[in-house]
């Protein structure tokens, strides 16, 4: 990750605030083989006084389960939106263009839980996601056996996070009239391009 002064400032809670907005996360660990693998799960974050824990689950008997069984230390990356900056907004604009984006990178030690937990993980995780109180999706209309049938094959897990980096990078070391047009720019653009505008607006009323 690539870190620096004007892009690496973020309080803890914003931080945190970004990853539950973005909680679709990449798992990444290494192989027996010694080769990067990585998975892609929605977690939630847990908060233990100091600490805090991200839980999710995964499918058994996959080669990312194999890996981060054998290798414990792992990597979760959290990214949200972003777009390419040209540098014609620039001044002077005899300098290269960029690319504008924020992400987050979580280290730490992954554990991995028995069925007691991972029941309870569903049951939140589909409380947290299915935002209709009322929809026949809910946990509660699960049947006992529908769902001890499908624990079978998905084991939880959780990662105590001992390091913590971000990049919000959103053009903060330009002028705030140049960072103006590159939102008015974006703002025109394709539909990626658009949510980036929307994040810099955010940023720029800060």
């Amino acid at each position: 990750m690539y870190l620096t002064n004007h892009f690496s400032t973020a309080e803890q809670a914003d931080i945190l605030a970004f990853m539950e907005s973005n909680s679709f996360a990449t798992i990444c660990g290494i192989g027996v083989d010694g080769f990067p693998v990585a998975t892609h799960v929605p977690v939630m974050i847990d908060l233990r006084g100091n600490h805090f824990f991200l839980q999710a689950h995964i499918m058994r008997k996959q080669a990312h389960t194999i890996a981060f069984e054998n290798n414990k230390n792992v990597l979760a990356v959290f990214h949200g939106p972003h777009s390419y900056v040209s540098a014609q907004h620039y001044e002077p604009q005899n300098t290269a263009s960029t690319w504008n984006y924020s992400a987050v990178h979580a280290t730490g030690i992954i554990h991995f839980l028995g069925d007691d937990a991972l029941y309870i993980m569903l049951k939140s995780l589909t409380a947290k996601y299915e935002k209709d109180a009322a929809s026949p999706s809910q946990f509660k209309h699960m049947t006992e056996e529908y769902i001890q049938s499908n624990m079978k094959a998905i084991v939880a897990f959780e990662i105590e996070v001992t390091q913590l980096q971000h990049v919000f990078k959103w053009s903060q070391n330009k002028p705030i009239n140049i960072q103006k047009n590159i939102i008015q720019t974006l703002a025109n653009g394709s539909t990626e391009e658009q949510l980036a505008a929307e994040e810099m607006k955010l940023r720029l009323n800060k």
